[in-house]
């Protein structure tokens, strides 16, 4: 069984997440500071460290850029009520592997651990490229849990948009995200997508950019934004001929949800607009 590090400093906290741990199985240690978690890593192994972020002594983001020093340092998913720009991309850009927020439900919790924990052993980082609060821009290897790792970072992060639109807007990201990391970077972790997200005061505005050739609109027979109205699922029998996974609304869903949708002309870089008023 795997081997878990609890790193917390507030005792309520640390017991409630070995007691969730423990209760399907893990064996977990702890840690009451960041000085005392890296003497145990230096000392033992451990498959995945379980850490939060401000603590006395050495903080949390302090323990990550330490821990790239070490030569078996274990996966880390942070666990912070602090979910400003700045605190989660320098977690990001310190190696984190997941992030979930204070307070947490003990299924959220459990999902980030399996998840990653089931993660290949070589993982490509996620490269931060900018990590100011109104421009944030990302190099994202062209893996699904890699995808889906930085969509859950972004979604952490603190803004002052309405719920309903931030939800809206991370729909429709996620949709892009993965039609770049499937088709522009064919699922090849050693090619990146590039992204973008740029934070006005009237308007958000994302930038995806692939990798790949491109595509043409005429060659998606896989996609329902292919076919009229009266076809909307017309695209599943072509992907489960095609053996395809579920899906093919992602152009679709972005079109209805966002304001401005632009294609470059290869059709391998997209920006699309949220507007505030």
């Amino acid at each position: 069984m795997e081997q878990i590090l609890v790193v917390e400093d507030d005792r309520a906290i640390r017991h409630l997440v070995t007691e969730i741990l423990k209760g399907v199985g893990y064996t977990v240690d702890t840690a009451v500071d960041g000085i005392e978690a890296i003497e145990k890593v230096k000392k033992g192994k451990f498959d995945l460290m379980v850490l939060d972020i401000w603590m006395p002594k050495m903080n949390g983001l302090d323990v990550l850029a330490q821990l790239r020093r070490e030569p078996s340092a274990p996966r880390v998913i942070v666990m912070t009520a602090d979910n400003t720009p700045e605190t989660m991309l320098r977690a990001l850009r310190e190696q984190a592997y997941r992030c979930i927020s204070k307070p947490f439900q003990s299924k959220a919790l459990l999902e980030a651990v399996r998840n990653t924990l089931a993660a290949g052993p070589a993982a490509p980082p996620i490269e931060v490229v900018s990590a100011l609060p109104d421009w944030i821009e990302l190099l994202v290897p062209c893996d699904f849990d890699a995808a889906d790792r930085i969509q859950v970072f972004l979604a952490q992060l603190k803004t002052d948009v309405p719920d309903e639109v931030r939800e809206a807007v991370g729909r429709a990201f996620r949709e892009l995200l993965l039609n770049a990391v499937e088709w522009g970077g064919k699922l090849d972790p050693t090619r990146k997508v590039r992204i973008a997200c740029l934070r006005m005061k009237r308007m958000i505005l994302y930038r995806i950019a692939d990798p790949g050739p491109g595509f043409r609109i005429e060659d998606l027979n896989h996609a329902a934004v292919s076919y009229p109205a009266d076809q909307p699922f017309e695209h599943v029998r072509v992907r489960e001929e095609k053996g395809m996974r579920s899906g093919g609304f992602g152009l679709m869903l972005a079109q209805a949800i966002v304001d401005e949708l632009l294609y470059n002309e290869a059709r391998n870089e997209v920006v699309f607009v949220k507007y505030l008023d």
